[in-house]
């Protein structure tokens, strides 16, 4: 069974050997395979940091973790509204809802939180991804022209956010 929950300090190990798997098996995320250091402190700090004020929420099944969203809260006053995302599924996981039901935990988070923006940038050729995040009400705000290199080659990225009703 699929469960996705809050990630615990006992993580670390699983969290770390997703993270590199998602670098291995696409090129949709940040590092490319082999450049992530095995840091384990690096990881407890990031799980520390989830807990104090941020999101981040994994996907576990049958005891191994295949996904996670993170959202990292602004840390000053005049983004603290607001938090910045990013999400990884393995890819035998993708398309099977996970995608959506982490999002539904966000907002659920968001709510709690007061967070009224949620951000995030995504090549512009991963059409998968930008139609669960159209499908979960984030909007296109501009591009990013040559944000990132893939292979050697320049890929633009958009910058996608969803505002949230604000509640008074």
């Amino acid at each position: 069974m699929v469960l996705i929950r809050n990630i615990r300090e006992d993580d670390e190990e699983k969290f770390l050997s997703m993270l590199i798997q998602l670098d291995n098996e696409t090129k949709f995320m940040l590092y490319e395979p082999g450049e992530r250091k095995r840091d384990i402190d690096k990881i407890r700090s990031i799980i520390k940091d989830a807990h104090q004020s941020s999101f981040l929420y994994i996907v576990e099944d049958d005891g191994k973790l295949v996904g996670f969203l993170s959202a990292k809260r602004g840390h000053v006053n005049r983004i603290k509204h607001s938090a910045y995302i990013v999400i990884g599924i393995i890819k035998s996981y993708t398309g099977k809802g996970i995608g959506r039901r982490l999002f539904n935990e966000l907002d659920n988070w968001a709510t709690d939180n007061g967070i009224t923006r949620l951000e995030l940038t995504v090549m512009k050729h991963n059409e998968r991804a930008i139609s669960l995040y159209k499908k979960m009400g984030y909007k296109v705000e501009g591009v990013k022209e040559k944000s990132v290199v893939v292979d050697g080659d320049y890929v633009d990225e958009y910058y996608m956010a969803k505002i949230r009703a604000i509640k008074v």
